[in-house]
């Protein structure tokens, strides 16, 4: 394995010089000039209003707010008449590798006919007025505690740091970004095969954010909970009925908990949390890597590098069509490559290394984080030698019954063992279900200890 070096040609675009390259502690709330930005040259979450230089990225109009005739999530596309604009790949990579992240290079040099299709630039993620508003209350007044990672103040379902100025702060507008109070899908992950087969872990997964719910004020209104999940395993035969259920929460590491079908229990699993591997995937996948990144700050300090524009997964519709089918989407060594559309954007870029009284197995995390949205779109995650090991991509998609774009389906790809996983796909699942909390059909009673035995001996 190479390890990666910088570059003259991958310049960052820094927003702002010393200020921005702090990497945690309590800092001052946004300046009054900051948060009188929001709405006007910035978004109402903080990304740039206008268009880019050279126009590729256009100026920020509002989002898909209208929901499409016929739209259901997996049933439509709104940009299935783009066309690729031109893909890169090993024989033209030195031309567009300045907007390219060191995992996105590694995996087009090391899979023969690994390519990246670009599309014209959407700016489809909107943002809901009581977002907007709850973001500019936290613009100025939220604030980290002096550990650098623990939010210490906060108010509702707006962005925490919409004028952000540490690594943590970043996080935060990821962790807490607003996708909706709460979802229910059927899901897959899936480990594909050298031989073109794969196997399917699939799920009942429940999602709920407290946060985004219009009415909340503080964390005091949902007693610290970022987010609570459950995931029931359907498949494979071996792991049917098995329960997973964490807590996660705004000041502490999370809870988990286990149901094993075989002795009727539900366990507190403090293991499951940071780099321990999530059972059935050979060593592949982490717990911390659900959702790209979920659990807590504490292990890493946190480094904000700037802003960069990057071709990156956006509005992937093709991921979640209904019509697909998993062996036709999953290749041997990476993802059907007509399925994937990337699309020039601005990211943030954070860069996460690990205390030196913590430990943790990817020794260096690079973050890249969309600015419309503060979905985490990609990370670059290196061993201890700094060599890189392993790399990421979510798939983000505007979803206008909930007012959000969803950062949902993932791969991973491991460059060591030359195997990848991929999670949360919903194409074969027959429910996708966006706005189940808004709609009572998950509450907070269906995350709790008992309700998880309930369900494991139904």
């Amino acid at each position: 394995m190479t390890k990666t070096t910088s570059s003259p040609r991958r310049a960052l675009i820094c927003i702002t010089l010393a200020a921005v390259l702090g990497s945690g502690g309590a800092r001052a709330a946004a300046t009054e000039a900051e948060a009188a930005a929001l709405g006007k040259n910035l978004t109402p979450i903080g990304a740039e209003a206008a268009a880019n230089k050279d126009g590729a990225i256009p100026a920020w109009s509002g989002g898909m707010t209208q929901v499409p005739a016929g739209w259901k999530p997996g049933h439509l596309d709104p940009f299935k008449d783009d066309k690729p604009l031109f893909s890169i790949d090993a024989a033209n990579l030195d031309k567009y590798a300045d907007k390219l992240s060191a995992g996105q290079i590694a995996l087009i040099k090391a899979y023969k006919g690994y390519r990246m299709d670009v599309y014209p630039s959407r700016r489809s993620c909107p943002v809901p007025d009581f977002v907007a508003a709850q973001t500019k209350k936290n613009a100025a007044a939220a604030k980290l505690g002096a550990d650098g990672w623990q939010l210490e103040q906060v108010f509702g379902a707006g962005v925490p740091f919409p004028v952000p100025k540490s690594g943590a702060e970043v996080m935060w507008n990821y962790k807490l970004r607003y996708t909706g109070l709460g979802r229910r899908a059927q899901i897959s992950a899936l480990m594909p095969e050298k031989d073109g087969s794969y196997v399917e872990n699939k799920q009942w997964a429940y999602e709920m954010y407290p946060f985004n719910d219009p009415k909340v004020t503080g964390p005091a209104d949902v007693g610290g909970v970022e987010s609570k999940l459950l995931y029931d395993v359907l498949t494979p035969p071996s792991r049917a009925g098995e329960g997973y259920l964490i807590h996660a929460y705004i000041d502490k590491p999370q809870d988990a908990w286990i149901y094993f079908p075989g002795q009727r229990r539900v366990r507190r699993s403090p293991t499951f949390a940071y780099d321990n591997p999530i059972a059935g995937f050979d060593n592949l996948y982490f717990v911390d890597q659900i959702n790209m990144f979920t659990g807590a700050l504490d292990r890493y300090d946190y480094k904000l590098v700037g802003k960069k524009e990057m071709y990156v997964p956006y509005n992937s519709y093709k991921l979640i069509n209904k019509k697909q089918k998993f062996k036709d989407m999953l290749g041997p060594e990476y993802v059907n490559r007509d399925l994937m559309r990337y699309e020039p954007h601005r990211v943030w870029v954070v860069e996460a290394t690990v205390k030196a009284d913590k430990r943790h197995s990817f020794a260096k995390r690079v973050f890249h984080f969309d600015e419309d949205s503060w979905a985490l779109l990609q990370v670059d995650m290196y061993d201890a030698k700094g060599n890189l090991w392993r790399v990421q991509e979510g798939s983000l998609w505007a979803a206008p019954d909930v007012g959000a774009c969803m950062a949902y389906e993932t791969q991973m790809y491991d460059l060591v063992a030359r195997r990848y996983v991929v999670d949360n796909w919903t194409a074969e699942g027959e429910v996708l279900d966006l706005t189940a909390a808004k709609d009572g059909r998950i509450t907070a009673a269906n995350f709790t200890q008992d309700e998880m035995r309930r369900r494991g001996e139904r």
